[in-house]
């Protein structure tokens, strides 16, 4: 009995992992056909776009502001190894776009975005208002659930290309007040090395992570436990779900665009 004691808690957890999946995956069909189909609130979507594309900005501004100046020096110091200082503006550059950009922004979103909408739903849940949506004739996943999910995918792309202007703005200023490079010639290698897939692909990533940094918001908000340790609990769950999914996602997304 004792022995076998480890293998039923891991086939405990197997099974809830497989059983949270399925919500999951229940939940992202269900929110995707009450997006194809009317009615749509505009005035929400309007709402959700300021809140959470407009008020990022400012956290995903600095984070890619900092993050290219950190950059920057980092390839200096390694390119000294191998004589290759000059690649800083090229490699800053496609490690921006590519990489760097969609991915903090993503984080730094699903910090911010997908616990204040877990916690808005959780509590309307708790305080039963979204009971009296329902009395109202009013479906949640279409009032709630889509518009987030809408401003949210159409938004991070917006981000990213924000933030990545601001991560390559982040690197010229080191490089060229720090490390001795030409303001023109950083430039002109920046412009041009990216090619538009480069920009593309950060993109598109971005729309996807804004997709799961809604998900999962507003999936642990509906389904959260009562009172307020149910409310907290939903927050941590849709923070850490969606960032490691966003990782996950970024992985894969990567192979799909960039394998050989």
């Amino acid at each position: 009995m004792t022995l076998l004691a480890p293998f039923g808690a891991l086939g405990r957890t197997i099974l809830s992992l497989l059983a949270s999946i399925g919500q999951v995956t229940l939940f992202a069909l269900s929110a995707l056909r009450h997006l194809v189909t009317p009615p749509l609130y505009l005035r929400e979507i309007a709402q959700q776009f300021l809140t959470i594309g407009w008020l990022s900005l400012p956290v995903v501004g600095l984070t890619a502001l900092f993050t290219g100046g950190a950059l920057a020096l980092q390839i200096y110091a390694g390119g000294a190894r191998f004589n290759a200082e000059a690649v800083v503006p090229q490699i800053v550059a496609i490690g921006i776009t590519r990489e760097l950009g969609p991915v903090l922004g993503g984080l730094m979103v699903a910090g911010r975005v997908a616990s204040a909408i877990a916690a808005e739903i959780a509590t309307m849940k708790v305080t039963e208002q979204i009971d009296a949506l329902r009395t109202l004739s009013t479906n949640p996943m279409k009032y709630l659930t889509v518009p987030r999910l809408i401003a949210a995918t159409l938004s991070l792309p917006l981000l990213v290309a924000v933030g990545d202007s601001i991560g390559i703005f982040g690197g010229y200023l080191v490089s060229t007040t720090r490390l001795g490079f030409n303001e023109a010639a950083y430039l002109s290698n920046t412009t041009g090395f990216l090619e538009t897939w480069d920009i593309t692909s950060g993109l598109l990533k971005g729309a996807a992570f804004g997709f799961i940094v809604a998900l999962m918001g507003c999936f642990h908000g509906m389904n959260s436990g009562r009172g307020a340790r149910g409310v907290g609990r939903a927050t941590t769950q849709a923070v850490v779900s969606a960032s490691i999914l966003i990782l996950a996602a970024n992985y894969l997304l990567t192979e799909a665009f960039f394998s050989a």
